[in-house]
Protein backbone atom coordinates (compact mmCIF):
# COMPACT_ATOMS: atom_id res chain seq x y z
CA UNK A 1 0.00 0.00 0.00
CA UNK A 2 2.69 2.41 0.64
CA UNK A 3 3.71 2.01 -2.77
CA UNK A 4 1.16 4.13 -4.01
CA UNK A 5 2.16 6.98 -1.80
CA UNK A 6 5.10 6.64 -3.15
CA UNK A 7 4.46 6.33 -6.18
CA UNK A 8 2.08 9.36 -6.56
CA UNK A 9 4.55 11.32 -4.87
CA UNK A 10 7.34 10.03 -7.28
CA UNK A 11 4.74 12.12 -9.91
CA UNK A 12 4.26 14.49 -8.36
CA UNK A 13 8.16 15.15 -7.48
CA UNK A 14 8.74 15.09 -10.87
CA UNK A 15 6.14 17.12 -12.66
CA UNK A 16 7.41 19.91 -9.96
CA UNK A 17 10.95 19.23 -11.38
CA UNK A 18 10.35 19.43 -14.87
CA UNK A 19 7.87 22.58 -14.64
CA UNK A 20 10.77 24.49 -12.78
CA UNK A 21 13.08 23.37 -15.09
CA UNK A 22 11.19 24.53 -18.16
CA UNK A 23 10.80 27.81 -16.06
CA UNK A 24 14.56 27.60 -16.19
CA UNK A 25 15.49 27.19 -19.59
CA UNK A 26 12.52 29.45 -20.69
CA UNK A 27 13.39 32.12 -18.11
CA UNK A 28 13.32 35.48 -20.45
CA UNK A 29 10.14 34.51 -22.19
CA UNK A 30 8.50 33.57 -18.73
CA UNK A 31 9.44 36.85 -17.72
CA UNK A 32 8.67 39.05 -20.60
CA UNK A 33 4.93 37.46 -19.97
CA UNK A 34 5.28 37.99 -16.12
CA UNK A 35 5.70 41.99 -16.72
CA UNK A 36 2.78 42.32 -19.08
CA UNK A 37 1.00 42.94 -16.30
CA UNK A 38 3.50 42.69 -13.23
CA UNK A 39 0.38 42.90 -10.74
CA UNK A 40 -2.41 40.40 -12.20
CA UNK A 41 0.31 38.06 -12.73
CA UNK A 42 2.39 38.46 -9.94
CA UNK A 43 -1.17 37.17 -7.59
CA UNK A 44 -1.69 34.72 -10.05
CA UNK A 45 2.03 33.07 -9.60
CA UNK A 46 1.98 33.87 -5.96
CA UNK A 47 -1.15 31.79 -5.97
CA UNK A 48 -0.44 28.67 -8.47
CA UNK A 49 2.63 28.35 -6.03
CA UNK A 50 0.66 28.64 -3.25
CA UNK A 51 -1.42 25.79 -4.86
CA UNK A 52 1.68 24.01 -5.56
CA UNK A 53 2.41 23.76 -1.88
CA UNK A 54 -0.74 22.64 -0.49
CA UNK A 55 -0.59 20.19 -2.76
CA UNK A 56 2.63 18.58 -1.39
CA UNK A 57 1.20 19.45 2.28
CA UNK A 58 -1.53 17.28 1.82
CA UNK A 59 0.26 14.31 0.44
CA UNK A 60 2.58 14.24 3.29
CA UNK A 61 -0.43 14.74 5.75
CA UNK A 62 -1.57 11.29 3.88
CA UNK A 63 1.84 9.30 5.32
CA UNK A 64 0.59 8.77 8.43
CA UNK A 65 -2.57 7.66 7.36
CA UNK A 66 -0.98 4.52 5.01
CA UNK A 67 1.34 3.90 8.17
CA UNK A 68 -1.19 3.42 10.65
CA UNK A 69 -3.78 1.40 8.08
CA UNK A 70 -0.84 -0.66 7.48
CA UNK A 71 0.23 -1.49 11.02
CA UNK A 72 -3.88 -2.49 11.59
CA UNK A 73 -4.48 -4.77 8.59
CA UNK A 74 -1.50 -6.75 9.07
CA UNK A 75 -2.62 -7.67 12.73
CA UNK A 76 -0.10 -5.78 14.75
CA UNK A 77 -0.87 -3.13 17.90
CA UNK A 78 -1.39 0.31 16.36
CA UNK A 79 -1.41 2.49 19.29
CA UNK A 80 -0.73 5.65 17.73
CA UNK A 81 -3.94 6.85 16.60
CA UNK A 82 -3.92 8.51 13.42
CA UNK A 83 -3.62 12.41 12.85
CA UNK A 84 -6.80 12.86 10.99
CA UNK A 85 -8.54 10.98 8.46
CA UNK A 86 -8.66 7.40 9.54
CA UNK A 87 -9.37 8.49 13.69
CA UNK A 88 -13.07 8.06 13.54
CA UNK A 89 -12.21 4.32 12.13
CA UNK A 90 -9.51 3.77 14.72
CA UNK A 91 -11.98 4.46 17.43
CA UNK A 92 -14.22 2.13 16.51
CA UNK A 93 -12.10 -0.28 15.70
CA UNK A 94 -10.26 -0.41 18.32
CA UNK A 95 -11.48 -3.92 19.62
CA UNK A 96 -10.57 -5.05 16.48
CA UNK A 97 -14.20 -7.05 16.32
CA UNK A 98 -14.64 -10.46 14.61
CA UNK A 99 -17.54 -9.34 12.64
CA UNK A 100 -18.57 -6.09 11.36
CA UNK A 101 -22.00 -5.71 9.85
CA UNK A 102 -22.36 -4.45 6.22
CA UNK A 103 -24.54 -1.45 7.23
CA UNK A 104 -21.54 -0.31 9.54
CA UNK A 105 -19.50 -0.79 6.84
CA UNK A 106 -20.69 1.17 4.49
CA UNK A 107 -20.96 4.04 7.11
CA UNK A 108 -18.14 3.95 8.19
CA UNK A 109 -16.61 4.29 4.20
CA UNK A 110 -19.23 6.74 3.53
CA UNK A 111 -18.05 8.84 6.85
CA UNK A 112 -14.20 8.22 5.36
CA UNK A 113 -14.93 9.41 1.63
CA UNK A 114 -16.83 12.81 2.74
CA UNK A 115 -13.70 12.99 5.12
CA UNK A 116 -11.51 13.23 1.96
CA UNK A 117 -14.13 15.43 0.26
CA UNK A 118 -13.54 18.28 2.98
CA UNK A 119 -10.02 17.64 2.71
CA UNK A 120 -9.79 18.34 -1.13
CA UNK A 121 -11.89 21.47 -0.86
CA UNK A 122 -8.66 23.58 -0.42
CA UNK A 123 -7.17 22.76 -3.37
CA UNK A 124 -10.39 23.04 -5.54
CA UNK A 125 -10.61 26.34 -4.54
CA UNK A 126 -7.09 27.00 -5.39
CA UNK A 127 -7.77 25.80 -8.76
CA UNK A 128 -10.85 27.82 -9.67
CA UNK A 129 -9.06 30.74 -7.86
CA UNK A 130 -6.50 30.94 -11.00
CA UNK A 131 -9.11 30.02 -13.69
CA UNK A 132 -10.93 33.39 -12.28
CA UNK A 133 -7.97 35.25 -11.98
CA UNK A 134 -6.96 33.98 -16.07
CA UNK A 135 -10.53 35.42 -16.65
CA UNK A 136 -10.30 38.47 -14.58
CA UNK A 137 -7.29 39.34 -16.90
CA UNK A 138 -8.76 38.72 -19.81
CA UNK A 139 -11.84 41.23 -19.54
CA UNK A 140 -9.62 43.42 -18.11
CA UNK A 141 -7.37 43.45 -20.67
CA UNK A 142 -10.24 43.47 -23.05
CA UNK A 143 -11.22 46.60 -21.48
CA UNK A 144 -8.44 48.74 -21.93
CA UNK A 145 -7.52 47.01 -25.46
CA UNK A 146 -11.32 48.39 -26.67
CA UNK A 147 -11.17 51.82 -24.56
CA UNK A 148 -7.31 52.33 -26.03
CA UNK A 149 -8.44 52.17 -29.44
CA UNK A 150 -11.51 54.45 -28.66
CA UNK A 151 -9.40 57.13 -27.59
CA UNK A 152 -6.95 56.54 -30.13
CA UNK A 153 -9.44 56.88 -32.72
CA UNK A 154 -11.35 59.81 -31.44
CA UNK A 155 -7.79 61.49 -31.41
CA UNK A 156 -6.39 61.06 -35.01
CA UNK A 157 -6.78 63.90 -37.57
CA UNK A 158 -6.66 62.07 -40.61
CA UNK A 159 -6.22 65.94 -42.31
CA UNK A 160 -2.87 65.83 -40.26
CA UNK A 161 0.66 64.75 -42.31
CA UNK A 162 1.79 63.32 -38.86
CA UNK A 163 -0.97 61.00 -38.28
CA UNK A 164 0.95 57.88 -38.63
CA UNK A 165 3.40 58.92 -36.12
CA UNK A 166 0.13 59.52 -33.60
CA UNK A 167 -1.23 55.91 -34.69
CA UNK A 168 1.79 54.74 -34.06
CA UNK A 169 2.12 56.03 -31.02
CA UNK A 170 -1.47 55.45 -29.34
CA UNK A 171 -1.12 51.96 -30.29
CA UNK A 172 0.99 51.26 -26.86
CA UNK A 173 -2.00 51.21 -24.40
CA UNK A 174 -4.31 49.06 -26.91
CA UNK A 175 -1.25 46.49 -26.94
CA UNK A 176 -0.61 46.91 -23.58
CA UNK A 177 -4.17 45.66 -22.99
CA UNK A 178 -4.00 42.53 -25.62
CA UNK A 179 -0.35 41.76 -23.56
CA UNK A 180 -2.09 41.74 -20.34
CA UNK A 181 -5.79 39.50 -21.91
CA UNK A 182 -3.23 37.27 -23.25
CA UNK A 183 -0.55 36.61 -20.76
CA UNK A 184 -3.11 36.27 -17.63
CA UNK A 185 -5.42 33.78 -19.77
CA UNK A 186 -1.78 31.95 -20.20
CA UNK A 187 -0.57 31.40 -16.93
CA UNK A 188 -4.22 31.34 -15.07
CA UNK A 189 -4.62 28.15 -17.26
CA UNK A 190 -1.21 26.71 -16.57
CA UNK A 191 -1.38 27.35 -12.89
CA UNK A 192 -4.68 25.20 -12.55
CA UNK A 193 -3.48 22.38 -14.69
CA UNK A 194 -0.48 22.70 -12.86
CA UNK A 195 -2.57 22.80 -9.24
CA UNK A 196 -5.21 20.51 -10.36
CA UNK A 197 -2.31 17.68 -11.94
CA UNK A 198 -0.67 17.44 -7.83
CA UNK A 199 -4.17 17.72 -7.00
CA UNK A 200 -5.10 14.45 -8.60
CA UNK A 201 -2.21 13.02 -7.48
CA UNK A 202 -3.24 13.30 -3.61
CA UNK A 203 -6.73 12.39 -4.52
CA UNK A 204 -5.04 9.14 -5.93
CA UNK A 205 -3.16 8.60 -2.47
CA UNK A 206 -6.70 8.95 -0.55
CA UNK A 207 -8.35 6.68 -3.21
CA UNK A 208 -5.57 3.51 -2.42
CA UNK A 209 -6.52 4.19 1.31
CA UNK A 210 -9.93 3.99 0.43
CA UNK A 211 -9.41 0.85 -1.56
CA UNK A 212 -7.36 -1.07 1.35
CA UNK A 213 -9.61 0.02 4.08
CA UNK A 214 -12.81 -0.94 1.90
CA UNK A 215 -11.06 -4.52 1.53
CA UNK A 216 -10.40 -5.11 5.03
CA UNK A 217 -13.24 -3.49 6.39
CA UNK A 218 -15.20 -5.69 3.73
CA UNK A 219 -13.32 -9.10 4.24
CA UNK A 220 -14.32 -8.73 8.33
CA UNK A 221 -18.15 -7.94 6.96
CA UNK A 222 -20.90 -10.82 7.69
CA UNK A 223 -24.70 -11.31 6.73
CA UNK A 224 -26.67 -11.73 10.30
CA UNK A 225 -28.82 -13.98 9.50
CA UNK A 226 -31.83 -13.78 12.34
CA UNK A 227 -34.69 -15.98 10.25
CA UNK A 228 -33.81 -19.08 12.57
CA UNK A 229 -34.06 -17.03 15.77
CA UNK A 230 -37.51 -15.43 14.27
CA UNK A 231 -38.45 -19.16 13.87
CA UNK A 232 -37.77 -20.63 17.50
CA UNK A 233 -39.31 -17.36 18.35
CA UNK A 234 -42.81 -18.22 15.99
CA UNK A 235 -42.71 -21.99 17.54
CA UNK A 236 -42.40 -21.06 21.16
CA UNK A 237 -44.93 -18.98 21.04
CA UNK A 238 -47.38 -21.71 18.70
CA UNK A 239 -46.52 -24.12 21.46
CA UNK A 240 -48.14 -21.44 24.22
CA UNK A 241 -51.21 -20.75 22.55
CA UNK A 242 -51.81 -24.75 21.62
CA UNK A 243 -51.47 -25.41 25.75
CA UNK A 244 -53.73 -22.29 26.18
CA UNK A 245 -56.23 -23.67 24.07
CA UNK A 246 -55.74 -26.99 25.63
CA UNK A 247 -56.65 -25.41 29.12
CA UNK A 248 -59.41 -23.64 28.00
CA UNK A 249 -60.85 -27.26 26.68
Amino acid sequence: MTNYFHRNLNRMALFTALLAAGLILFYRPFMQIAIANIYLNGIIIGTALFGIGLCFVEMFRLLPEYKWLRTYTSGRAANKMPPRLLRPVALMLRARPARISPANVSGVLEMILNRFDESRESLRYVTNTLIFLGLLGTFWGLILTVGGFAELIGGLNFEDESVLIAMQQGLARPLAGMATAFTSSLLGLAGSLSVGFLGLQVQLAQNAIFRELEDYLSSRARIINDESGEIAALNKNLQRLERAVSEIG
